[in-house]
């Protein structure tokens, strides 16, 4: 009972590691004594993130830098880690972005382009993925493959952002697919469906223009628990799910919000 939520020596991959949370679940990792690749698509912000996370945290952070909008860009990554680890114990496909533009105005760019990152990213990574995942695998210790989708795949969103609910949206029932067909090969699939968190993407969407040293506090004001979300919120929440305490848990998708979605 006392190693419940210990991921100690564990492998894990991060896609969109470098900044928001991504970076904050990898922090979560590495401090807790995992192994940890990080993944996006500016190779030097990625070897710059995971020297600062190696260097705060300890441990290793690994950077892999790739773009995964593409089938191309998930085969590179796989083939990468492949060449470094035999097998994977924990797939985080947070690597997304997001397109605003007034609905008479939103182009057919930024409809492709969130759906080939946050969707057809997170399915092609994820197959390229299974050998090692499935050697991580058994029935006491499954390994994890966690989703993040977004409260805008639940409620519709504020913002003029047409294709990223659809796309979240996606990514939940993409989940619970994915857990169906993989939960035979001890591999277990849950996605996260995180509300405001200080990032650059949701910086970005109320003005901020990506600086996330900004006040929160209107957006704090109208959230039930009247704070955005911390680093410990979602990285808590993945530690849990990664760890023997979740091991038991299969297809959710688990709002991460401050009750803004259902206590709101």
């Amino acid at each position: 009972m006392k190693d419940l939520f210990s991921i100690e020596g564990k492998v894990a991959l991060v896609t969109g590691g470098s900044r928001g949370i991504g970076e904050m679940i990898a922090a979560g990792f590495l401090a807790n004594g995992a192994k940890v690749y990080i993944s996006s698509r500016k190779a030097n912000v990625c070897d710059a993130t995971a020297a600062r996370l190696q260097e705060e945290y300890g441990g290793e952070c690994i950077s892999i830098p790739a773009d995964l909008s593409g089938i191309e860009g998930c085969a590179a990554l796989a083939a990468e880690l492949a060449t470094r680890e035999d097998k994977l114990d924990i797939l985080i496909n947070n690597a997304g972005v997001s397109w605003g533009a007034p609905l008479e105005e939103f182009p057919e760019i930024g409809w492709d382009k969130v759906m080939d990152t946050n969707v057809k990213g997170v399915f092609f990574l994820t197959q390229k993925l299974l050998p090692q995942l499935r050697n991580a695998g058994s029935n006491e210790d499954p390994a994890r493959i966690i989703n993040i989708g977004s409260i805008d795949g639940i409620n519709n969103p504020f913002f003029e952002t047409f294709s990223y609910g659809p796309s979240k949206a996606a990514v939940h029932h993409l989940s619970r697919g994915l857990a169906k067909h993989l939960v035979k090969d001890n591999i277990t699939v849950n996605a996260i469906a995180p509300g405001p968190f200080p990032t650059w993407m949701l910086s970005t969407g109320v003005g901020g223009g990506g600086d996330t040293d900004i006040d929160w506090s209107a957006l704090a004001d109208i959230n039930p628990r009247k704070r955005v979300g911390t680093p410990e919120d979602i990285a808590g929440l993945a530690i849990f799910l990664c760890s023997r305490a979740g091991a038991y848990i299969v297809g959710e998708v688990i709002t991460c919000d401050g009750g803004s979605t259902f206590a709101s």
